[in-house]
């Protein structure tokens, strides 16, 4: 399955998703696309997921009209979410066209 990671998705978790291919915006060269332009540029591309850590993407997208998954971190530290990468993998494996999941993780 092919994963978009957003600006401000720790690039370290990316291993832990080793049966999927793995993308930034920055590699892509979208990383200054708005999040509208960038749900439709990573949909026409073939992206299935978009792993974020902002967490206002629902409010200020009608995700309805999109098909990409949208796996929210809950918290984006990399500490953090190291410990809790395995809740990230879970719902990217569970992900299905167009729903929105927030992970979350705890504050420590």
């Amino acid at each position: 399955m092919f994963v978009l990671f957003d600006q401000g998705t720790p690039v370290p978790i990316r291993p832990f998703l080793k049966e999927h291919t793995v993308q930034t915006t920055a590699q892509r060269g979208w990383d200054k696309l708005k999040n509208g332009e960038l749900l439709r540029a990573a949909e026409d591309a073939g992206f299935y997921v978009l792993i974020t850590p902002d967490k206002n993407i629902r409010y200020q997208q009608n995700l309805q009209i999109h098909t990409i998954a949208i796996v929210v971190l809950g918290n984006p530290q990399r500490p953090v979410l190291r410990e809790h990468v395995e809740h990230v993998v879970a719902a990217v494996n569970a992900a299905k066209p167009g729903p929105y999941c927030e992970v979350e993780i705890p504050e420590q």
